[in-house]
């Protein structure tokens, strides 16, 4: 069991990218190592590395999970951008929304190989299986061989099966395909200084760090904004209800940076758990904000709920 266990942070990484919630993730992680415990003895090395049979029990594991239920959104997965910053925001919470993903900092650039939020929201366009196969081929690079034995198919279904993925990929999301995804080498200037602007409640030194045409979304509201004018407007309405006075905690967060943003309690002194911003950075700007509006988020992080006010 101690062999298997060196591999949890790779399959947990594998269950998100299928699954899209960490929690359910973290639940199928324990019990592919205690199926693999179970049937140890059946286990042949001559076969495959002890790597490729926890995936071909965690690839099943998550395909049997996927049976029957609806993918897992992010608001712009859902309809177009909207036009009004100041419109309502109103929960959805009948929709199973797209989760963050905690980085391990000991994590390898491996296992942050397609953690990229717009591509694991891409990844729930396609059918279990074909996302099972562009997952084994393209990210974890297992021979079509082995991932056809691992789903009990043929190579010639596994290769038909990720050409239509790769397919359905560009069409969706061409900025996807990259999925080792370097990052920007300003980022943590430019994360930086978002922090401070926030933490200011600068709008205008917020708005200088934006690319024209920046995407914030804000699951569980179903709300998407599209544009440094809009994002602009949205930010002068949080900081109007909410006021001066927030603290950001900088974070890890699918293979990039994120902000743990903790808003001013108006019971107290201090400042409670609010959203976490997960940001791209890409040529010195923000190019984009999944801002998750639901505090239950922190526990996976290991945050605190609240915080003094410095």
């Amino acid at each position: 069991m101690t062999e298997f266990e060196a591999f949890r942070g790779d399959l947990l990484a594998h269950c998100y990218r299928m699954l899209g919630s960490f929690h359910e993730a973290e639940d199928l992680v324990q019990e592919t190592l205690l199926r693999a415990w179970r049937a140890a003895d059946r286990f042949d090395p001559q076969r495959a590395s002890v790597r490729t049979w926890l995936h071909r029990i965690a690839t099943n594991a998550c395909l049997n999970a996927l049976e029957g239920r609806a993918r897992r959104p992010l608001p712009s997965g859902l309809g177009p951008a909207g036009d009004d910053p100041h419109a309502p925001l109103t929960p959805s919470l009948d929709v199973p929304w797209l989760q963050p993903f905690p980085d391990d900092p000991a994590a390898t650039l491996e296992q942050r190989a397609g953690l990229r939020l717009a591509f694991v929201a891409a990844l729930q366009l396609l059918p279990a299986r074909q996302r099972a196969v562009l997952l084994l081929r393209e990210v974890l690079q297992l021979p079509a061989a082995e991932v056809a034995e691992a789903l009990d198919t043929s190579v010639a279904s596994v290769n038909s099966s990720l050409q239509r993925a790769r397919a359905t990929l560009h069409a969706a999301a061409p900025a996807c395909e990259d999925l080792r995804d370097p990052a920007d080498p300003g980022e943590r200037a430019v994360v930086e200084r978002y922090l401070a602007a926030f933490e200011a409640a600068d709008v205008p030194g917020l708005t200088k760090l934006l690319a024209d045409d920046v995407i914030m979304e804000m699951p569980p509201v179903d709300l998407w904004l599209r544009g440094r004018e809009h994002y602009g407007t949205f930010m002068e309405r949080v900081f109007a209800m909410r006021g001066p006075g927030w603290r950001l905690r900088p974070v890890a967060a699918n293979g990039g940076p994120a902000l743990a943003a903790y808003a001013p309690d108006p019971a107290g002194g201090g400042v409670r758990a609010h959203s976490l911003q997960v940001l791209t950075v890409r040529g010195g700007l923000v190019r984009y904000n999944v801002t998750f509006a639901d505090p239950s988020v922190f526990t996976a992080f290991g945050l605190p709920s609240a915080v003094e006010r410095c």
